[in-house]
């Protein structure tokens, strides 16, 4: 059976189709758990890592690289709680972390704008412009941290398998639709698609890794086989560093061969190209 990501907006009922499609299915349904894993994982105030994942990167994010510590962490904790499949994430940028993945089914859900302000109206008790403003800000936000981390705008449609708007389709017709999506062939897990998954798992473990040593370095991995790149000139001249980094990575389950390969992209302009493993 498929992983499930369900991305929403503010409001938008997405953590209710989550939550029901899971009963439906009998699949874990998670979202924060995976922010407090990667606190606890990686000792990280949980504030700074919602921050990391949902506020876009600002000029001093880009200078001092602590968003990309915390966004490589969070990515390997999730692609570690999703390993086993039957599992419905609705946390932040599933889409992005989880994307590439054949039998991920990447589920985008929409509500009308007015819903979303009465919603926000009513918790809040704030008025409907201020609600407005709360909205329009978080959307922007989503958007701009998309495109500067993967150079693609949360809104577009090719990031998703299905969108659906909760207006005259009720959450229970959500949750119909996605059902009969899953089953079909094309999202059912595979030796190769698992092969996949557990290939992005080591890649994200041993970046997680690498991370405090260069913010730069771009890792891949097939079939146990780990490539690094971009490894900068400390470590392509300081030979005992180099020889550190490798030690650590033999000690990891699964790698069978270290590579180092010279890649760069002058034209790139992400904060990360590991993001996009």
């Amino acid at each position: 059976m498929p992983i499930i990501t369900i991305s929403r907006g503010s409001y938008s009922r997405g953590k209710e189709v989550a939550e029901k499609l899971a009963e439906k299915l009998n699949y874990d349904c998670v979202s924060r758990e995976i922010l407090l894993e990667t606190s606890e994982e990686f000792n990280i105030p949980e504030i700074s890592l919602v921050r990391a994942i949902h506020d876009s990167p600002s000029i001093l994010d880009r200078f001092r690289h602590g968003k990309e510590r915390y966004i490589s962490y969070y990515q390997y904790a999730l692609l570690k709680h999703v390993q086993k499949d039957n599992v419905i994430y609705h946390g932040l940028a599933g889409q992005y972390f989880l994307r590439n993945i054949p039998h991920v089914l990447k589920v985008r859900i929409l509500a009308n704008i007015e819903d979303r302000v009465k919603e926000i109206m009513k918790r809040d008790e704030i008025s409907q412009k201020e609600a407005q403003d709360v909205l329009r800000k978080d959307d922007e936000e989503r958007r701009r941290w998309g495109l500067k981390l993967y150079g693609t705008d949360t809104w577009d449609s090719r990031l998703y398998d299905m969108v659906l708007l909760v207006d005259r389709l009720s959450v229970d017709n959500a949750v119909e639709l996605i059902i009969q999506a899953s089953i079909m062939p094309a999202f059912q897990t595979t030796t190769e698609s698992q092969r996949i998954i557990n290939d992005k798992l080591l890649c994200a473990k041993i970046h997680a890794m690498l991370v405090n040593f260069s913010f730069l370095i771009e890792v891949e991995v097939s079939n146990g086989i780990v490539t690094l790149s971009n490894i900068g000139e400390v470590l392509r001249t300081d030979k005992s560093i180099r020889e550190k980094i490798e030690s650590l990575i033999r000690e990891i389950d699964g790698v069978n061969e270290i590579k180092f390969a010279e890649k760069t992209d002058d034209k790139q302009d992400h904060i990360n190209p590991f993001l996009n493993i």
